[in-house]
């Protein structure tokens, strides 16, 4: 049970202290309620660009990791579509560095013409490196475009377009941050060696004088329910033919997510899978297979992809695929095969309590689903899926007009 204190300030800036005192470090966490599905969809991979355009200077501090560095502090960030966070991790003693620092960029980032343009330089190379020369790196782009047709999940985080962050303007970028980088727009989770009193004072010190901005009502538009199975082919210059299924599932707070993460475990989750034990190891089909999902607060995607064995058909690939899905749908799972994902799954969640990195992840997560006690919460919703559920949700899931499906053909 990880036990947390809960205020916010005037401004609006909802603030969450885990205290421990079996650490000298402490972390503070700042998550903003923005991700890539809150960007226009004509200028995308904004919130992308903020995570880089955030450690590129702030309005009174030119650099910002060589103070952090100085005070024994380490840092980063990530962006997905649903949000974005900052976090660093420091001498408890430093913690005052760390507000300090985290407050000036929050009250305004520096915005100078050099930063953009070296900043967009860094990610135009990413999206090239990763997503254009690379194989496969496509992939995913064509994907989400190919399963959502309304939802702003059908862009990635780097962006539609390389295009769109190439001519993002400086207007663009100031527009942006002040809409969506305010303090009633984020959350602070501060865990470690701290006190509430400590971080009550600094709250009020360093994020208290920040003006609240406007209030953000997302509005996003929904995904209607997909109505026939949509299928792509692709020629690329890869080593081998992959297949990519996704089938549209519940998000967060659907009533089966839960069900559905053990299910991709019991398909996909490592080597004692079925899709694993099946395809690679006994009829040879593929040479590597998984099952996953993205998490997503909205509803996202199932997916089972693979790199088929080299001479394999896609058709007998895919037919292969679809005998094991049926076979989940028709046949009840044993008590001991769901056991052991969830046993695996609370180890998991275990392992990554002990970190107090991880739990001011989870606590600012949580928060921003509506309630940081909510983690506490996450093991009993996973020990209470049956193999009913999961059977239940995997013929709901998996259902042929619910599908989309890339065939990724090697062109050698």
């Amino acid at each position: 049970m990880i036990q947390f204190e809960r205020f916010q300030l005037a401004n609006g800036l909802k603030v969450l202290v885990h205290p421990d005192t079996s650490t000298p470090m402490a972390v503070v966490n700042v998550l903003y309620n923005v991700g890539a599905k809150d960007e226009s969809p004509n200028k995308t991979g904004f919130a992308h660009l903020f995570e880089h355009l955030m450690f590129g200077g702030s309005i009174n501090i030119p650099v910002y990791d060589e103070p952090l560095q100085r005070a024994g502090g380490e840092n980063n960030a990530y962006t997905t579509n649903d949000l974005t966070n900052y976090y660093c991790q420091l001498p408890a003693e430093n913690l005052e560095t760390a507000f300090w620092l985290e407050s000036d960029r929050m009250l305004s980032l520096a915005f100078s013409e050099k930063s953009l343009e070296v900043q967009r330089k860094v990610v135009c190379e990413e999206f090239k490196e990763h997503y254009i020369n690379k194989p496969y790196g496509d992939a995913w782009h064509k994907m989400r475009t190919l399963a959502y047709t309304t939802h702003p999940y059908k862009w990635m985080t780097i962006g539609a377009s390389l295009d769109h962050v190439e001519q993002a303007s400086m207007q663009d970028v100031k527009d942006f941050f002040f809409k969506f980088y305010r303090p009633n727009n984020a959350i602070l989770v501060v865990t470690g060696n701290v006190t509430l009193e400590q971080v009550k004072a600094l709250s009020e010190k360093w994020f208290g004088p920040i003006p609240a901005g406007e209030a953000y009502v997302r509005n996003l538009p929904v995904e209607p329910k997909q109505d026939k199975s949509r299928t792509l082919d692709v020629r690329a210059d890869v080593p081998m033919d992959m297949l990519m299924m996704t089938w549209h599932m519940g998000g967060r707070f659907d009533a089966g997510y839960h069900a559905t993460d053990l299910l991709t475990e019991v398909l996909g989750g490592g080597a004692s899978s079925r899709l694993y034990e099946q395809l690679i190891k006994v009829k040879q089909i593929f040479s590597s297979i998984e099952c996953f999902h993205f998490g997503t607060v909205d509803p996202g995607l199932l997916v089972i992809e693979g790199k088929l064995v080299k001479g394999v058909s896609m058709s007998v690939a895919e037919k292969a695929v679809l005998e094991e899905v049926e076979l989940i749908k028709n046949t009840l799972l044993e008590e001991k095969e769901v056991q052991k994902v969830i046993n695996k799954t609370e180890s998991m969640i275990c392992f990554e309590d002990m970190s107090i990195m991880n739990r001011a992840h989870s606590l600012a997560f949580y928060e921003l689903l509506g309630d940081g006690a909510l983690m506490n919460t996450e093991l009993a919703k996973y020990q209470a899926v049956t193999p009913e559920l999961i059977q239940s949700t995997a013929r709901e899931i998996f259902q042929d007009n619910n599908r989309n499906t890339l065939y990724y053909y090697s062109k050698s």
